[in-house]
């Protein structure tokens, strides 16, 4: 069946939703995202947005809910795509239509991501109903088993990307994102202070990104950027880094490793989850308590030739497998095998 449109309901993830949208409007597909203000990145809703407080605890939320069910229903979507739904109400959304759940973890990665009971039986019977799972990575897709796979894209906009740094602008090297423990902070910082004090140093910092718990002795030519943060202040930072570090303990995929390569940045990454499955080829992954691999590096990376050219090759393995486009063509095929169940 050839798919006209997509009702996507999205709270959480709604820079990441515009991306797909963005695609999918670009292959003639009609898309009406329903999503909520809860992402720093959220700004003004655009013209194929509908934008709802996904808070049913709240009554002022109740009278939005009931004006959104008219235009929904008018948009007669041929497939519906859920994506981390969490209000009650939404469930109620698109009833009566196909349905593909995304599905980004196969588990919490820490304890504040734990959901309530109720939450998890409730909604995970429901994805459970839906036609087709679409899974982002073979690792996910393998743990919670009968799911399609689709690259994922990063959450920028690709007409945002800037030009892939030069080695003359190359400085630094980042971690971003929520700073919690399965971030691995204090392995990273190990790995860095004896990088500083070895021989291949060239004088850069490792900048932190972002909100979270990273330890207050951060240690040397270490630099804390803390709160939640927009892309336009960041960005420069991050495009014109040395490598991205994504060195985590637990993880499935990762979207900053993504942006990353989307950046010409060289994404280090330890040995779990699907971290390694979406490194271009010739990067290797690192164990997870192993100091000394990571110290290595930051050693080798410190080279800005050396950074300068495999951040090229990450960027061309951005756009050969995860490009917007590519995604979202993967994306159109699920989407059209699971209209006609």
């Amino acid at each position: 069946m050839t798919i006209r449109r997509v009702l996507w309901l999205s709270p959480w993830m709604r820079p990441l939703a515009r991306v797909y949208a963005e695609a999918l409007r670009r292959q003639q597909v009609e898309v009406l995202l329903v999503t909520s203000e809860q992402h720093p990145e959220s700004n003004a809703a655009r013209d194929y947005e509908l934008v709802l407080d996904p808070r049913p605890k709240a009554p002022a939320t109740w009278l939005e809910f009931s004006r959104a069910l008219r235009p929904i229903r008018r948009f007669d979507a041929d497939v519906v795509v859920t994506e981390l739904v969490r209000d009650p109400r939404w469930v109620t959304l698109g009833r009566g239509r196909p349905r593909v759940e995304l599905i980004h973890d196969d588990r919490p990665h820490d304890v504040d991501e734990t959901r309530p009971r109720w939450e998890r039986a409730l909604f995970d019977s429901w994805g459970a109903r839906s036609a087709a799972t679409v899974t982002f990575s073979k690792y996910v897709a393998t743990a919670i088993g009968g799911a399609s796979v689709v690259p994922l894209t990063s959450d920028l906009s690709p007409e945002l990307a800037p030009a892939v740094a030069p080695a003359e602008r190359r400085r630094d090297f980042v971690l971003v994102g929520r700073l919690n423990p399965y971030k691995n902070i204090d392995v990273t910082l190990r790995a860095w202070a004896a990088h500083v004090n070895g021989a291949h140093w060239e004088g850069d910092q490792l900048v932190l990104i972002g909100d979270g718990t990273a330890p207050k002795a951060l240690g040397p030519h270490v630099r804390w950027v803390r709160g939640a943060y927009s892309y336009r202040d960041v960005l420069s930072t991050m495009a014109q880094a040395k490598a991205s570090v994504v060195h985590y303990r637990r993880a499935t995929q990762s979207g900053v490793q993504v942006l990353a390569m989307q950046l010409g940045v060289t994404p280090i990454v330890s040995s779990v989850g699907a971290l390694p499955e979406f490194q271009p080829e010739g990067e290797c992954a690192i164990g997870v308590d192993d100091v000394p691999g990571l110290t290595a590096m930051f050693d080798a990376l410190a080279d800005p030739a050396a950074a300068a050219r495999r951040g090229e090759r990450a960027r061309k393995h951005f756009l050969q497998r995860y490009d917007a486009d590519r995604s979202a063509q993967a994306l159109l095929e699920v989407l059209e095998r699971a209209s006609v169940r």
